[in-house]
């Protein structure tokens, strides 16, 4: 297949080229800035706003996965909101234009969505028929109701363009681990590495996650299933309690103490990592009750296996990755 991926130099892009590309299918990748990636992906430029010759991509191409977005791993100041707010919406936007002017339209459009889009709750899981969508709770900070207005606003623009010829899937994706440098398991194993993973605010709000593994695979089975449209929750059937889901990293990475935070220990870390606490307290309990009707069976459907099989190859990607220094530190000039 041809797969073009707007806003795929990310974390979740890298993990969709490198499958993707390794298996044979041509993949485009659009982004802001030219960039070098993996053999077999080609790179076009876009601004993510307006159509330009990217779109010629687009058209004949079978598979679309638009995971433009400024990162949500920052402070939720004013213009960060509306930097994510506005990066979301309109590449999403142009998007749908491109493939309403194709003369050969992609079969069908994955649109990156976010859990977060549901209310924060722990009586109940949330999934695609039952779930709560979030934003009018009473005893959440008020701005976190953005997160899902911008969630809501994301997927409307999707449902909104016209493209008769293309199946719409917007990926409602909980955090997606990987071993990947930088990525939402590498904060996490350090924070468990250096004993600061415990409880955050009595650590009772559920992480919802998936595999990177399943992620991929879930992708595949959208692409395939003619018949599955609308929002689909992309993440793992047991979403856990954050002291238990950082209870198991420390212990996949041996350390036996996980300090506790309260809540505004836990800004003043967030403060320190340019990040916003939303992303640690809103307790996002989600199951992903269309995959497992379409029969979809994961691979690590627990933390306990994900997580052993994620800290392994992060240990040894670290290995690999000293040993390729060293040998470079010994190398004549």
């Amino acid at each position: 297949m041809k797969i073009v991926i707007p806003g795929g130099t990310g974390q979740v892009g890298g993990i969709l080229r490198r499958a993707w590309s390794t298996r044979g299918h041509e993949v485009v990748v659009l982004s802001r800035h030219p960039e070098q990636l993996e053999e077999g992906v080609r790179h076009q430029v876009w601004d993510g706003r307006t159509i330009g010759p990217w779109a010629d991509e687009i058209d004949g191409a079978d598979v679309v996965v638009n995971l433009a977005g400024r990162t949500v791993s920052c402070r939720y100041t004013d213009a960060n909101l509306k930097q994510m707010m506005d990066s979301r919406v309109e590449s999403t936007r142009v998007v749908g234009e491109a493939i309403a002017q194709a003369s050969a339209p992609p079969r069908t459009w994955l649109q990156m969505s976010t859990a977060t889009i549901y209310a924060h709750r722990f009586d109940a899981p949330n999934d695609e028929a039952t779930g709560i969508i979030g934003g009018d709770e009473t005893d959440t900070p008020a701005y976190w109701e953005f997160s899902t207005r911008i969630a809501k606003r994301w997927e409307a623009e999707q449902a909104a363009a016209t493209t008769p010829h293309t199946r719409k899937v917007a990926l409602r994706s909980a955090m997606v681990m990987s071993p990947d440098k930088g990525g939402v398991l590498d904060v996490l194993l350090t924070m468990a590495r250096l004993g600061l993973g415990g409880p955050v605010a009595g650590g009772d709000q559920f992480v919802s996650w998936i595999h990177e593994a399943d992620f991929v695979r879930a992708c595949d089975l959208l692409v395939e299933r003619d018949d599955i449209a609308g929002p689909v929750n992309l993440a793992a059937p047991a979403p856990s309690p954050q002291r238990d889901l950082m209870r198991t990293l420390r212990k996949e990475a041996g350390m036996p103490v996980g300090l506790p935070a309260t809540r505004w220990m836990a800004e003043i870390g967030a403060w320190a990592l340019r990040t916003d606490t939303e992303l640690l307290l809103k307790s996002r309990r989600v199951v992903p009750r269309r995959l497992l009707e379409a029969g979809f069976e994961f691979e690590y459907a627990d933390w306990a296996s994900a997580a052993h099989d994620l800290v392994g190859r992060a240990r040894l990607r670290a290995r690999q990755g000293d040993r390729r220094r060293r040998n470079q530190s010994h190398r004549p000039t």
